[in-house]
């Protein structure tokens, strides 16, 4: 695809004003999801209008489609029904316009990134401050797979958890989207990492570059001697005495788990008691609550390049199947990252 010599212009698009999106009506299952034609968007000054080429399933996703738990609706999300009947998050595609306020992105580049809602279609406007040129040489589909949960990830271990060169982290929940890229950016800034998991993940997991696998059908992490620089909690499946007795006099506890507190308040509740907890500690306990930023895309984009991080991609779905992609998700034991196919495959331009 050729690129416009000016920054703002737009690349050709297909005359109509619509385009093909995975519509969601109402809160409900992956059942009420539909495949329709909708109006396509038009960037505001700040955004980038992105031709998506695949978008990867999160479970935010999840949660926007079933309006659960119920205090998300209030949020600004819709009481009744959803405020934006086009979900997903996270997608890597073409920038077909950049507003006059968006920054440098040229038409045609290849993009990567994270939106609050919309990128399960064939467009998508983009806040310019959560997009980054793709990684080059990788692929649409690998890319897309990146953003939510790299930068959860990246977050959680180097910024909130501080990790060092030699310390000794625990995931707990490592087989997932952010676990997979949780194991790998722990290793690249130079940890000891033990992974917990089930069964059918161990081997994956080493695969990925875990040092130590604790398979939680066979054995309870809180009951090993060692103790942990950091913890990395992604399931909220133990209480935080637990994951405090875990770690070490000066030990970092993160949180990042979304499913304690139920279908009211999810895991408002469930956070309160870790910032309780750590008025209280030696130890420091923190939730995490990912924020999107152009940096730390940049920060993985080099991790990619480098080869210090992969992204694990279980499942690929077309467009059309979203609803089995979603299904899937929402079972909980998905293996890594679910990426819909919108577009044709590529790669960004190594150049």
């Amino acid at each position: 695809m050729s690129e416009s010599s000016s920054p703002h212009a737009a690349i050709p698009v297909p005359e109509r004003n619509v385009m093909t999106a995975v519509v969601a009506p109402r809160y409900g299952s992956s059942d009420v999801l539909r495949i329709e034609e909708v109006p396509r968007p038009t960037p505001a000054a700040h955004e980038v209008l992105v031709r998506v080429r695949a978008a990867a399933v999160a479970s935010g996703d999840v949660h926007l489609l079933t309006g659960k738990p119920y205090l998300i609706r209030l949020m600004g999300f819709g009481v009744r029904k959803p405020k934006h009947r086009v979900i997903g998050h996270d997608l890597a595609g073409e920038v077909v316009a950049v507003g006059s306020a968006a920054g440098s992105f040229r038409v045609g580049e290849s993009v990567y990134g994270a939106t609050d809602f919309g990128a399960f279609a064939e467009y998508v406007c983009v806040d310019a401050a959560r997009l980054a040129p793709m990684p080059a040489g990788v692929a649409f589909e690998q890319a897309a797979a990146v953003p939510d949960s790299g930068m959860t990830a990246l977050q959680g271990l180097r910024d909130v958890g501080k990790v060092r060169a030699g310390q000794s982290v625990l995931i707990n929940g490592a087989s997932g989207g952010v676990g997979s890229f949780a194991v790998q950016i722990a290793k690249a800034l130079g940890a000891r990492v033990t992974a917990v998991c089930s069964t059918r993940h161990v081997e994956y997991l080493r695969g990925l570059g875990a040092d130590r696998v604790i398979d939680y059908t066979a054995a309870d992490f809180v009951d090993s001697a060692e103790r942990y620089d950091v913890l990395l909690d992604l399931v909220g499946n133990r209480s935080v005495a637990d994951c405090r007795r875990v770690l070490t006099p000066e030990g970092v506890f993160v949180s990042s788990a979304g499913s304690p507190g139920g279908d009211w308040i999810g895991p408002v509740l469930w956070m309160g008691r870790v910032v309780v907890a750590d008025v209280f500690a030696r130890q420091t306990l923190r939730p995490l609550l990912m924020k999107p930023r152009r940096a730390d895309l940049e920060f993985l984009t080099e991790l990619l390049e480098t080869g210090k991080i992969r992204p694990a991609i279980e499942r690929e779905y077309a467009l059309r199947d979203a609803a089995s992609a979603i299904a899937h998700v929402a079972e909980g034991h998905a293996q890594g990252k679910t990426v819909l196919i919108v577009g044709p495959r590529g790669t960004s331009d190594p150049s």
